[in-house]
């Protein structure tokens, strides 16, 4: 899951040095927290308008988490 939201928001970005992803899992194994950083310019391109892309980029880890069947959180940091 790292990986992907690696991948996904380095390609958004104009700064892909530095986008950080931080994973933390649950006590329980059953959900786990992406927390995903970027540079304060590129906050906008990585939320979009009205959110879309953040949506996106929950959307698809989503289904990725799905055959593992765990949930999974995307948080966008400052």
């Amino acid at each position: 899951m790292k990986e992907l939201v690696e991948v996904i928001a380095k390609s958004l970005v104009d700064h892909p040095e530095e986008v950080t992803v931080t994973v933390t899992e649950t006590e329980d194994d059953k959900s786990i927290v992406i927390e995903l950083r970027v540079a304060q310019e590129d906050m906008g391109k990585v939320i979009g308008k009205q959110g879309r892309i953040a949506k996106a980029i929950r959307s698809v880890v989503k289904a990725a988490a799905s055959r593992a069947d765990k949930k999974v959180i995307v948080e966008i940091m400052q």
